[in-house]
């Protein structure tokens, strides 16, 4: 019987495939984190007050990347490169969700507005990567190297994602609620069309490296377009809405250093 459970254990076990979750997981955490430290050097001088709690997002997942690294090379594996239609952040980009690369890239500071967009496309965004770590902490929680890594790194996105309803709530009493309602819908409706066709791409890698039969994958790939049909009828609206966390201040004082897996840290 197919679970999720099964899926993920038949992956981790698989050196290829291992590879390739990590070395997707590794790109896009890293990317996250320079796309943080950029916004948190950018921050305007209206918000300045913000620019820590970015910068500690972004130190986080810096951090997250390192990890997945560190878990490749405890196995003697490096990191492989990652099919593009497999790259979550940079097709979200394409979408125009978030804040652009060329913006990023620049020296000059980002506007309020663009500091709204910024919280409302990570409160959507650190939804999924919150449910994704839980089910990962479910499913392979009990190993020792991973269930360690996967453990750490989710509640960091429950952080994460306990910072963006702060935040946004704090500033929709400023103003901006207009604002971010509409770019927490746009950002929600673009994200769960992205992530159907990442997960797609990421499963059809996973049965070429693992030789599943065409039964197992068409199985699978009936269950991410069911996923997809269920977020496009309503299941987006819990990407949406802003609730006050129970954990305020969720990253205020410094990011705490990475660990990596045991055998791994440098002397």
């Amino acid at each position: 019987m197919l679970s999720a459970r099964s899926i993920l254990q038949e992956i981790v076990d698989g050196e290829h495939s291992f590879r390739l979750f990590c070395s997707i997981a590794a790109g896009g955490e890293s990317q996250g984190g320079w796309e943080n430290g950029r916004i948190a050097a950018l921050v305007p001088d209206s918000m300045r007050d913000l620019a820590p709690k970015i910068a500690r997002h972004g130190a986080d997942e810096d951090k997250h990347g390192r990890i997945f690294n560190a878990l490749l090379r405890k196995r003697g594996l490096d990191p492989v490169t990652v099919p593009p239609e497999t790259d979550y952040t940079m097709l979200l980009e394409r979408q125009g969700i978030g804040l652009s690369h060329h913006k990023l890239h620049g020296s000059e500071q980002l506007s309020e507005r663009d500091i709204v967009v910024y919280l409302a496309h990570s409160r959507v965004t650190e939804q999924r990567a919150a449910e994704q770590m839980h089910v990962l902490v479910n499913c392979l929680g009990a190993r020792t190297e991973l269930g360690r890594a996967v453990r750490m790194i989710s509640r960091d996105e429950d952080n994460h994602l306990a910072y963006c309803h702060e935040e946004l709530l704090r500033l929709a009493a400023r103003g901006h609620a207009r604002t971010i309602r509409t770019v927490l819908r746009e950002s929600a409706l673009a994200e769960i069309r992205v992530y159907r066709e990442v997960t797609l791409a990421v499963m059809g890698e996973m049965g070429r490296l693992l030789d599943w039969p065409k039964s197992k994958a068409g199985v699978l790939a009936a269950g991410i377009h069911g996923l997809y049909g269920y977020e496009r009828l309503g299941g987006w609206h819990r990407m949406v809405s802003l609730n006050m966390p129970a954990r305020r201040n969720a990253l205020g004082g410094a990011s705490p250093v990475a660990s990596a897996p045991a055998g791994e840290r440098s002397s």
